[in-house]
């Protein structure tokens, strides 16, 4: 699974000209589940997700994680994370899991991270989404956990 985190001071998703999804500070998080990738991937990913320090300490330097700040977390599908970028001038998507397999990954991880932290939101699998972000610092992290073979 990959997930590309942005550290903001807000973010929101709307669909359809409605809010779905806000969140003030904390991570927008763009996700992908790739081919093979499982449940366990994605607790991986999640565990990963929650402790990682993006957030600074007193003395400046990323040591609190999104836990430590009690900051929000607004999940969004995005399956062109895993697009093949590598010839030709347009991307490939077949590294990207099935539509039906990633709709259920991203909402087994929606459920996991629910019962794991206190503050989630999301965007909706399948819709065009307008997602709209403040980024903190600018932050961003690239994560990726893949299926061992």
């Amino acid at each position: 699974m990959i997930a590309l985190l942005q550290r903001v001071t807000q973010a929101a998703v709307v669909v359809d000209g409605q809010t779905i999804g806000a969140i003030n500070t904390g991570l927008l998080v763009l996700l992908c589940a790739e081919r093979g990738d499982s449940e366990k991937e994605a607790d991986a990913l999640m565990a990963k997700l929650l402790a990682y320090r993006m957030f600074s300490d007193d003395a400046g330097k990323m040591n609190r994680s999104v836990i430590d700040v009690d900051g929000g977390i607004l999940l969004v599908p995005q399956f062109t994370l895993a697009a093949d970028t590598q010839s030709g001038t347009r991307p490939s998507f077949t590294p990207a899991a099935m539509p039906d397999e990633g709709r259920r990954l991203f909402d087994y991880f929606v459920a996991q991270a629910r019962a794991s932290h206190p503050i989630v939101e999301t965007g909706a699998f399948g819709a065009h989404m307008q997602v709209s972000l403040i980024n903190d610092g600018p932050v961003t992290f690239w994560l990726r956990t893949k299926p061992k073979i």
